[in-house]
């Protein structure tokens, strides 16, 4: 049964949101999907928008009549400041403004591991460890998470600050066995985090129940997230392909990866740290 009349997906034609278009299909009458780009056709119980984030009446018509936000939109790596700015940054805010003036009380926002990438990997986190970005993209990850914590603070809306790890169908070498997260996780927490009665302002590390992972989200154990899938199934293929890497080097010894080897973003062109 729908627990919801509409939910509200940004950045549903990236990968990440085009998986929740189907897996949160079911708690909602209607899923309003909404990219800066064409998507694939709607479904029987979807609807389709192309929006800029940056632009906020655009945004304020975009949340109009929805009951909850799954807020995957901005840019999904490390990209030049102005992107960062205009698609995160002014985003995020656009978002959080337009679900406040509209009164919704709930938003699950994709932050992500990069907001902590500095922390080592033997330290680890859990969801109180302060900000530690590794990038300009993680310092958007902070602003959207701070904004959400004045929004709950001052205004009483609900958020999910989602610290996402590495959200792909299979893990592709030795970090990804303590970060991987399988898509059916990933639903899992995403629903959860809708239907639970209360969720508060917290942070949930994106993992699936990874042996090796660096993070713990034991003090939110109220959201009822329980990962289902384990990167072990990939051990021996990932340890067969890929041999271990420098411990001192940053991309190894921290947690944010190859974000961590990177200059600023505007010195050059940035590759997609993905492929």
């Amino acid at each position: 049964m729908a627990r919801f009349n509409r939910v509200l997906v940004t950045g549903a034609a990236g990968q990440l949101g085009g998986v929740l278009r189907e897996g949160l299909a079911p708690l909602a009458t209607h899923i309003r999907a909404s990219d800066i780009q064409e998507m694939s056709p709607p479904a029987a119980n979807e609807e389709t928008v192309v929006c800029e984030l940056g632009d906020f009446d655009a945004v304020m018509a975009l949340v109009e009549g929805c009951d909850a936000v799954v807020h995957f939109g901005a840019a999904p790596v490390e990209r030049p400041w102005e992107e960062i700015l205009n698609s995160s940054i002014i985003g995020g805010y656009n978002v959080y403004e337009a679900a406040r003036r509209h009164g919704i009380k709930r938003v699950v926002y994709a932050s992500s591991i990069h907001a902590v990438g500095y922390v080592r990997r033997e330290e680890g986190a859990d969801t109180d460890t302060p900000h530690c970005p590794d990038s300009l993209y993680g310092v958007s990850k902070c602003f959207v998470e701070d904004l959400a914590s004045l929004y709950f603070r001052k205004f009483g809306m609900e958020s999910a600050l989602l610290r996402i790890n590495t959200s792909i169908p299979e893990p592709k070498d030795r970090r990804h066995l303590a970060t991987w997260m399988s898509y059916d996780d990933l639903v899992q927490m995403v629903s959860r985090c809708l239907v639970a009665e209360r969720i508060g302002c917290c942070v949930l590390y994106g993992i699936s129940d990874n042996r090796e992972r660096f993070f713990s989200n034991d003090k939110a154990r109220h959201v009822g997230y329980v990962p289902k899938d384990s990167a072990e199934a990939f051990r021996e293929k990932v340890e067969a392909a890929c041999p271990p890497g420098d411990p001192h080097d940053p991309a190894v010894e921290f947690a944010g990866g190859v974000f961590c080897n990177m200059g600023h973003p505007d010195d050059e062109e940035v590759a997609d740290p993905r492929g």
